[in-house]
């Protein structure tokens, strides 16, 4: 927010220079972006002075020219030719020395010494348009006698530099929105520094009705969405250019000057926080203001043209016939104030911040008082608002005040009530600042203390200080205004030995998995939470029915969250794809999200339909690496991302086999994939090659694997996992090998399954080192050659032992697999 160095010192007497004031603001919670200069009048009249016109005379060669000289207060006439008609002896005029930078636009040019028809000038006299006072040129500017040769325009036009401080108010500090909120904060600092200052705002004493009739009726029939609604009849006025003030006012914030009446409301918005409408009353049909909700369904064009769809939950401000204003958000296409207008409506209305919130959501609008309305205004201040208002309308635009100021108010709002320990105070500062500077500072910050007794205030909080309603926020207020910086650190440090919380460890866990990924040459990807609904209406593993969807999405492209990280992955893979990057791997911990459509909501559990939880996900495509003069280029399969997954379980201490369980299977979202689950058959992951469908619906036309591992599962699943260690084996390894004949359809995670069961003890691993379908054997057949190690820690295997152990092998495999020793 924009605010101007000379609109605050309307309201508060100070000192300070600018960059002082901005210094002060960021020590008090209004953070400053710095200080802009900006020239009210372009180059500041730099260089330009007044001069007096000694002699004049007609110039030899030309038939418009003439040939000056010119007093400028230093002694010696300067020659200047001149080719305006209204120039003459004994004027006083505005004069631009030679080196003088003169502005046309954006244009700039300097005033040189040159030679006019063979005569050498010296400088230009000026008119208006030429140094940016005023646009007439129709000869240049004759000054009164008074007017002192020597003197700087700069001075003999009163030119001040204006400054602009850029001011990021935080979301709860809605009472800073304006001018006056922030001299008001600087006035507490400058007290608390025990500088000489003085707040004051216009008086509306004299605001006053000229005649008791022709007033507009109002009615308020939405009485919960508009807490108050002041309102006000002006006959009479002329709606002209605004002032030179005004224009002034709002051109050094960035705001362009439309005429008198509406850059009133301009003005009062960014002076004090209070947005204003004011309507045409020609264009208010019936003289009749109502403030309603509309049908659903309704058509409205607002201001920009745009035509939007109301809901029943959209506050309008209609007359008796059709809406008008968008309450509290954005004008109507007819509800402006033009030239044309000599009846007005003033509005100073305070709507309810949910209301105006959810219905500039709702439409995709954000305005200066839907911005201002969604935070909170005071109610309290409309009808100040409303009688300044409306006495600059009369100021500027003349006009006749028809009737009282029309005010609907059915539930005044009152003063926060805030009950302050002092001790309780000095415990949250770290310091005992004392019982009379903390009553000082809430003097000056204008809470009142109504009571005290065993060291507790009892405060009654203004209500334009929306977010001040419990005692630790008083404090913060307090010690903002006492200084962050002059709370000194002691010597002792109190606190709370702190023990780590399963988010510490999942934290801990995953910068490990990120690590050993990023190592293995991943990089770490981030997508968004929103996503298409296209990529949920085919499917049945993630039926569009769980996706949890926005009530209000900017296009079905984010409408709803994601079920899976797997779409995500592939646009992100398409991306670079694209741009000749074909060779990836990427990895991403991400929440997806779900909702149970038969799952009921209540008043207890009103999230009971939804979960959140985060996953892992890891996509490979591409090659692995490329051709060197070592070894040839070799593509990525699913097997690489099975030992990348089988390692992430490694490295979180989960043996697969043990606490996990590795199913082959096929489904939409895989052409070949395996699933994990752990030893109860709850789902830990899956990984696989994704089908065909799918990537072409990214764009993406090279085969993908990819892998989604339920990280909350596994984090408890390693939660529960106890470190442990074992001496080295006391004995040697033994080394069997076994091939077997088998069924087609008979997967290695059958054998592995099937070996480990038969030996639990003496069993150390269980691998397939061969593979063969072809001649000599069996139809639908094939050959496995898979290699065991034994080994027992404390001592040497015997023959027997270990051919106990084969013989239960070879026995389970061909019970249970139908395997057949080749």
């Amino acid at each position: 927010m924009n605010i101007s160095y000379k609109w605050l010192k309307d309201y508060l007497d100070f000192d300070l220079s600018p960059e002082e004031v901005s210094k002060a603001l960021t020590s008090i919670g209004l953070e400053t972006d710095g200080v802009e200069k900006v020239e009210t009048i372009k180059g500041g009249l730099e260089g330009i002075v007044i001069g007096k016109v000694l002699t004049c005379e007609e110039h030899p060669n030309s038939d418009h020219l003439h040939i000056t000289t010119v007093d400028l207060g230093n002694g010696e006439p300067t020659q200047i030719v001149c080719g305006a008609p209204n120039v003459a002896a004994g004027q006083h005029v505005v004069v631009a020395t030679v080196g003088t930078k003169l502005y046309d636009g954006d244009n700039e040019f300097t005033i040189k010494k040159s030679k006019i028809r063979g005569v050498e000038s010296f400088g230009m006299i000026c008119a208006e348009d030429e140094i940016g006072i005023g646009t007439s040129h129709d000869g240049i500017i004759v000054l009164p006698e008074t007017a002192v040769p020597g003197t700087p325009a700069r001075e003999y036009y009163n030119v001040e530099d204006e400054y602009i401080i850029e001011v990021d108010l935080t979301p709860n500090r809605i009472d800073a929105a304006s001018h006056y909120g922030v001299a008001r904060d600087l006035a507490a600092w400058m007290k608390r520094q025990g500088m000489e200052c003085r707040l004051h705002r216009p008086s509306v004493d004299d605001f006053h009705s000229d005649r008791t009739d022709g007033a507009c009726s109002v009615t308020v029939e939405a009485k919960d969405a508009c807490i108050r609604y002041c309102g006000l009849t002006i006959r009479g006025v002329k709606v002209a250019e605004s002032p030179e003030w005004l224009k002034k006012c709002l051109n050094a914030i960035g705001q362009r000057p439309i005429n008198n009446v509406v850059d009133i409301t301009n003005y009062i918005l960014n002076a004090f926080c209070q947005p204003l409408h004011c309507f045409d009353l020609k264009k208010v049909k019936g003289e009749q203001i109502v403030v309603r909700t509309v049908d659903e369904g309704t058509k409205f064009t607002t201001l920009d043209g745009v035509e939007r769809t109301m809901t029943a939950a959209d506050l309008m401000i209609c007359n008796a016939e059709e809406p008008m204003c968008i309450a509290g958000v954005f004008g109507g296409l007819d509800s402006g104030v033009t030239e044309e207008a000599s009846d007005i409506f003033l509005e100073s209305a305070c709507f309810h911040p949910t209301w105006v919130r959810k219905t500039a959501r709702r439409h995709g609008l954000s305005t200066d008082s839907s911005f201002r309305f969604e935070r909170g205004v005071d109610p309290n201040n409309t009808v100040y608002a409303l009688k300044f208002a409306a006495t600059l309308i009369k100021q500027l635009a003349g006009g006749e005040i028809c009737g009282d100021i029309v005010d609907i108010y059915p539930n005044p709002v009152e003063p926060a009530r805030v009950e302050l320990s002092l001790d309780y105070a000095y415990n949250l500062i770290g310091k005992r600042i004392g019982d009379d500077v903390v009553k000082e500072i809430l003097g000056s910050l204008e809470i009142e203390i109504v009571g005290e007794h065993d060291g507790i205030l009892d405060l009654r909080v203004p209500t334009y200080r929306v977010d001040v309603t419990r005692p630790c926020d008083v404090v913060e207020d307090v010690l903002r205004i006492y200084g962050y910086n002059n709370v000194e650190f002691g010597n002792t440090v109190q606190s709370s030995l702190s023990y780590q919380q399963p988010t510490d460890v999942s934290n801990h866990l995953q910068e490990l998995v990120s690590e050993q990924l990023t190592a293995g040459g991943f990089r770490e990807i981030m997508n968004n939470s929103l996503t298409a609904v296209s990529y949920y209406e085919p499917l049945e593993m993630y039926p569009l029915a769980k996706c949890v969807r926005l009530l209000n999405p900017l296009s079905n492209d984010l409408a709803v969250m994601r079920q899976t990280l797997l779409f995500g992955g592939l646009e992100s893979l398409a991306h670079n794809i694209n741009r000749k990057n074909a060779n990836l791997l990427m990895y991403e911990f991400g929440h997806v999200y779900a909702q149970n459509p038969e799952a009921e909501s209540t008043d207890e559990k009103p999230l009971a339909p939804y979960t959140e939880s985060q996953h892992l996900g890891i996509w490979m495509t591409g090659d692995l690496y490329a051709a060197n003069w070592a070894v040839g280029e070799r593509h990525a399969t699913v097997y690489d991302l099975k030992a990348v997954v089988e390692n992430v379980f490694a490295r979180l201490g989960i043996a697969i086999g043990g606490e996990i369980v590795a199913t082959q299977v096929k489904n939409e979202i895989f052409s070949a994939a395996i699933e994990y689950t752990n030893r109860g058959g709850k789902l830990i992951g899956r990984l696989g090659i994704v089908a065909k469908r799918l990537t072409k619906a990214t764009d993406v036309d090279q085969e993908v694997y990819f892998a989604e591992l339920d990280w909350d599962a596994l984090m408890r699943m390693a939660l529960k996992k106890k470190v442990e260690y074992t001496d080295l084996a006391k004995s040697m390894p033994v080394k069997r090998d076994l091939a077997l004949l088998i069924s087609k359809d008979v997967t290695f995670a059958d054998v592995e399954r099937v070996v480990r069961a038969s030996e639990k003890r003496l069993l150390k691993s269980v691998t397939l080192f061969d593979v063969y379908e072809g001649k000599n054997l069996e139809e639908g057949k094939k050959s496995y050659a898979i290699s065991m190690i034994l080994q027992d820690d404390e001592k040497t295997l015997n023959d027997k032992q270990i051919d106990a152990v084969m013989n239960k092998i070879i026995a389970n495999l061909q019970k249970q697999l139908d395997a057949k020793l080749r």
